[in-house]
């Protein structure tokens, strides 16, 4: 048997993709140079980024001008958040979201309430999909100014009915924001969002790289000083190999997406079934049938997460806790904590393109022996 590395945690981040290499290395060579300038090398510059955005804006099934680069998801998340209450302020303070959603979007939340804005957490079931009334009631409420939705959840895969959330914005005139780093490059684009976003490090591009898309007619302001650059959407100078690198990824991360999921989908439903039948006290949590087709979470009872994903590291599997975006805290996961199911001992695995039936056999074979061990010098046996 194998005992080399296996990786189980593209969620955070996917390896990079082949593609997203040839690209990078071959724009370290042309893409230097400033592409506002007008000399030579700069007009060269410039022709890759707006080839780039070109192709992210395809791959998306929308305009290029609709389109900026963002140094990074999270800058992007808080660039959609902030940046949708600020062009609609004359509207009110008000923000909707989902009780799930991404750390960053969170944050960017705190940062309004701290304003003085008003924030409003819509609640999820147990399974983690919104309640749909709750969403609408929040939605039509006066003075709501913005709404979020993450669109597939980054740490048990539920995925959220983003159509029928906007249709519901849609009729309460509010705008709404999707988070969809955890979609794009790996499944359809939903519909019904004024705002998007997406990590280019979710589908094998280059850490680095967000993309932030303001559809036309969505009253937004940049929260930012002023700059000139990504139509005034993002200050800086883009990371323009990285760009370009997570352009060509993306295109090709969504051409085999359907082929991927097809491979990996029944790779996770043999996890979902084996946990709970091999690990005495295991729950799985997420949506069963809407969900991400490549990561599963369940949580073991008497284990102590941060202890299983190191006894499992040693084993060589790398994988990541639910609770991913505050991993560095030993608070629980807001999100297994919105939906009211175990917390403890709790592990996300997400598979990649170069996840194979062998790894996910290897870490079925020898989960069961780990937890045991764990459970045994917490002093718990007889299970």
């Amino acid at each position: 048997m194998s005992t080399s590395p296996v990786y189980l945690d593209a969620a955070s981040a996917a390896p990079l993709h082949p593609v997203a290499r040839q690209a990078l290395l071959a724009a370290l060579d042309d893409g230097w140079a400033d592409p506002q300038r007008l000399y030579t090398q700069a007009r060269r510059a410039r022709q890759l980024l707006d080839a780039a955005r070109e192709a992210a804006a395809a791959t998306l099934g929308v305009r290029p001008d609709e389109l900026s680069f963002a140094p990074s998801g999270t800058a992007a998340a808080h660039s959609a958040v902030l940046g949708g209450l600020t062009g609609r302020r004359r509207v009110g303070s008000g923000l909707v979201h989902s009780a799930i959603e991404h750390s960053a979007v969170l944050h960017a939340a705190d940062r309004h309430a701290a304003g003085g804005g008003a924030v409003t957490s819509v609640p999820v079931d147990r399974i983690g999909r919104i309640d749909p009334d709750a969403w609408s009631a929040a939605v039509r409420a006066p003075g709501v100014a913005l709404a979020a939705l993450i669109a597939a959840s980054h740490e048990v895969g539920t995925v959220q009915p983003v159509a029928a959330a906007g249709a519901a914005c849609a009729a309460a005139g509010v705008p709404l924001y999707v988070d969809a780093a955890q979609v794009v490059g790996h499944g359809p684009v939903p519909v019904g969002w004024s705002l998007l976003t997406a990590s280019a490090h979710k589908w094998g591009g280059p850490p680095g790289v967000g993309l932030l898309v303001v559809r036309k007619g969505t009253r937004w302001e940049s929260p930012w000083p002023v700059d000139e650059r990504e139509a005034g959407r993002v200050p800086g100078v883009v990371n323009l190999p990285a760009v370009v690198a997570a352009a060509a990824s993306l295109r090709a991360a969504a051409a085999d997406a359907d082929a991927r999921a097809a491979r990996l989908a029944p790779l996770v439903d043999r996890i979902r079934t084996r946990v709970v039948t091999d690990v005495p006290d295991v729950e799985v949590v997420g949506d069963p049938d809407q969900r991400l087709p490549h990561l599963v979470t369940f949580s073991c009872l008497y284990v102590d997460g941060e202890a299983l994903l190191q006894a499992l590291d040693r084993r060589g599997f790398a994988v990541s806790s639910g609770s991913s975006c505050t991993s560095s805290t030993l608070r629980p996961s807001h999100v297994l904590a919105a939906m009211g199911v175990l917390s403890h001992g709790n592990v996300r695995v997400s598979l990649h393109r170069d996840t194979t039936e062998a790894e996910v056999e290897r870490f079925l074979a020898e989960l069961p022996g780990v937890v045991a061990e764990l459970r045994a010098e917490a002093g718990v046996v007889g299970l």
